[in-house]
């Protein structure tokens, strides 16, 4: 019961949320960035879009390993009790052709309005193959839980 109501908690943050917080490292050093981003339904990738030319490009070539944060907070003291925040962590590469269409098919119906954006040549798609989640809401009831 409770592994269905965490996938549950997992599925509806993954697809309520339209932003996420990616990070990634240089030589040790953490960096975050805010991502749009959409998830698969069996919970095994998650893609974002970024120009080649950016640091978190640079970034992930060096290393894939990425933690992307993805969480309902509304700014408010209520959120101490309610807020859920989600980590996911895994690793993350430029896909091409069909699994890029792929990709595409998820990201675009959420983020319509970057389909300029994602059809430049110089943006790249990015999927972040899930290793686990861990989610935390109730401020300190944390769960993890590994795709499908």
């Amino acid at each position: 019961m409770v592994e269905t109501e965490t996938k549950k908690l997992v599925q509806d943050l993954l697809a309520s949320q339209p932003l996420a917080v990616l990070s990634t490292h240089q030589a040790g050093q953490p960096y975050s960035n805010l991502v749009a981003f959409a998830a698969d339904p069996d919970l095994e990738n998650i893609y974002f879009a970024t120009t080649r030319a950016t640091r978190k490009f640079a970034n992930i070539t060096a290393d894939p390993r990425v933690a992307v944060l993805i969480d309902n907070r509304a700014n408010q003291e209520a959120d101490f009790a309610e807020a859920a925040a989600l980590t996911v962590v895994g690793s993350a590469h430029e896909v091409h052709g069909s699994e890029k269409e792929q990709g595409l098919q998820l990201f675009l119906p959420k983020h319509p309005y970057l389909k300029d954006f994602v059809g430049a040549p110089t943006c790249a798609l990015l999927k972040v193959k899930v290793a686990k989640y861990i989610l935390v809401n109730r401020f300190q009831e944390v769960r993890e839980m590994s795709p499908a």
